[in-house]
């Protein structure tokens, strides 16, 4: 199969410039092998069963040996043979003008016992799940970098490439890079399934060789799914797996440290403008899995179930967005927060640049939610602006003036094309959006 271009290629070639080891890290099944592939003369696969063993002997007696092969070398799996990031980060020391020599790959977070971090010489780079751009789902006719770094960027007309119900179906299949090898579409959905399944029967013991329950597995995996993109305490979703399984609140809380090291569930931080100092911050996390697909399997449903529960369909989109915007920002230095305040105030998303520019983003199913959409994310504005006002009035003020919003952004699912609303906010078709 021909490889498809991916976002982070761009991030990675930069990395290629200033390291000469990167650590490629995401969920099992992103890509992540593939995509250093393209960069490599060596691949070194410490699980490929003809040479595992050969080759793990050799980086435990030796492993400076496996660095003399033909570079750039990948060492994919390197967590099988742990003692091959020592030698790297020693040659990284020897060599410091060395530059894209050496890639690892893996499927977990969690470091393999190594007497060094590899800080300054390794450095670590995240791969997504495919965004809907990178299957070849949205045309890309709207940039979100542009979005927000541009004033007079136009938008209007660009039409959706998929509706509603392709939606539904997309939700479903993921982001999943094997799915693109398939010609049947019922059974790209597969591929979420057997992830799914193999995530809490097999890989939350096997990242770390300590045996887990798998019913305990799935049930918190379950809990997770019934609140994707929520703001959900822990202690509720602790309660929700109690209900039908005995197990601890300190065991849970270690099982979904175990699926965050595999890149299966993350937590979305929430953005503390501080501007309205009265009024409490919602500080709680959102909680999402790295690709909704995992959700949706939890849950045993499939596209045709969204029909007649859009409420269920528009947290899955929600968290199928917010996945989009994290490859999307990374590939622009910038980071994805929410916002919720006691007095309903509240963005989906805030797009937060490393210069401190932002922008603000609603994630809506339907166009009939875009009205409210549009007055929560202008609600905004207007509350700065009156900050502003106040700072500049009274110099002993204990506040300082705040920026603007860069932009003032709807994502929505179910409308034909792109356009700007009379009071400048930007509503966007999900299927026309690309980084």
């Amino acid at each position: 199969m021909e490889y498809i271009s991916r976002i982070a290629d761009r991030e990675l070639d930069r990395r290629m410039q200033a390291f000469n080891a990167i650590n490629i890290v995401g969920p099992k099944g992103c890509g992540k092998t593939r995509t250093a592939r393209e960069r490599c003369k060596t691949i070194i696969e410490f699980q490929d069963e003809e040479k595992r063993e050969g080759y793990i002997s050799i980086a435990d007696t030796a492993p400076g040996l496996l660095l003399k092969y033909e570079k750039p070398i990948l060492f994919d799996e390197w967590q099988d043979a742990p003692k091959v990031w020592g030698a790297i980060r020693k040659d990284c020391d020897d060599r410091p003008e060395a530059t894209g020599e050496y890639f690892l790959t893996g499927s977990t977070s969690q470091k393999a016992t190594t007497p060094h971090t590899g800080t300054g010489r390794i450095s670590e780079l995240m791969l997504y799940p495919m965004t809907l751009f990178e299957t070849g789902d949205s045309n890309g006719l709207v940039s979100l970098s542009r979005l927000v770094e541009e004033k007079g960027y136009d938008i209007d007309g660009a039409k959706a490439k998929l509706g509603l119900e392709d939606l539904f179906y997309c939700v479903c299949r993921g982001g999943w890079p094997r799915t693109l090898a398939i010609r049947n579409d019922q059974a790209k959905l597969e591929v979420a399934k057997d992830y799914f399944r193999q995530i809490y029967m097999k890989d939350i013991s096997a990242v770390d060789g300590v045996r887990r329950n798998s019913q305990w597995g799935r049930t918190l995996l379950l809990s997770y799914a019934r609140n994707m993109a929520t703001l959900v305490k822990r202690k509720v979703i602790f309660a929700d797996v109690q209900a039908t399984q005995q197990v601890s609140d300190v065991t849970l809380l270690s099982y979904i440290e175990v699926l965050e090291s595999l890149f299966v569930i993350k937590d979305i931080d929430a953005w503390m403008p501080q501007i309205r100092s009265k009024t409490a911050i919602r500080a709680g996390k959102k909680r999402i899995f790295l690709d909704p697909s995992i959700g949706i399997a939890a849950l045993g449903i499939g596209p045709e179930y969204f029909y007649k529960d859009l409420d269920t369909f528009g947290h899955a989109f929600e968290n199928m967005v917010i996945r989009d915007l994290l490859a999307y920002a990374q590939a622009h230095d910038a980071s994805i927060l929410h916002y919720r305040d006691d007095n309903g105030l509240e963005a989906d998303a805030v797009y937060q640049m490393a210069d401190g520019r932002y922008a603000l983003i609603e994630i809506k199913t339907g166009a009939n939610a875009i009205p409210a959409a549009e007055s929560s994310l202008l609600k905004f504005g207007q509350l700065i602006e009156a900050h502003n006002e106040a700072v500049l009035k009274d110099e002993k003020h204990p506040g300082i003036p705040y920026r603007q919003p860069e932009a003032l952004i709807i994502i929505c699912a179910n409308i034909p094309m792109a356009y700007t609303t009379p009071n400048g906010v930007k509503v966007v078709p999900v299927s026309c959006l690309q980084d």
